[in-house]
């Protein structure tokens, strides 16, 4: 079930009182904002591991140092 199909089953014409899909599911509770480290929005930090395993790969492919 959609986002949109979850909003319209609560509250149909949602499209009356709210100017986005968005700001009705927040407000009827379908969707939350969650706390989470800073850290973990850096892509930086979130794709290291990817980074680390290409280097890796190449490293082998290749040989050499980094």
């Amino acid at each position: 079930m959609s986002l949109r199909d979850k909003v319209d089953a609560l509250l149909p014409n949602w499209e009356r009182w709210y100017p986005s899909l968005f700001d009705a599911a927040s407000d009827l509770g379908i969707i939350r904002a969650e706390v989470c480290d800073p850290n973990s929005l850096l892509l930086s930090h979130r794709h290291a591991k990817v980074r680390q395993r290409a280097l890796d790969a190449h490293l082998e492919m290749w040989g050499g140092k980094p």
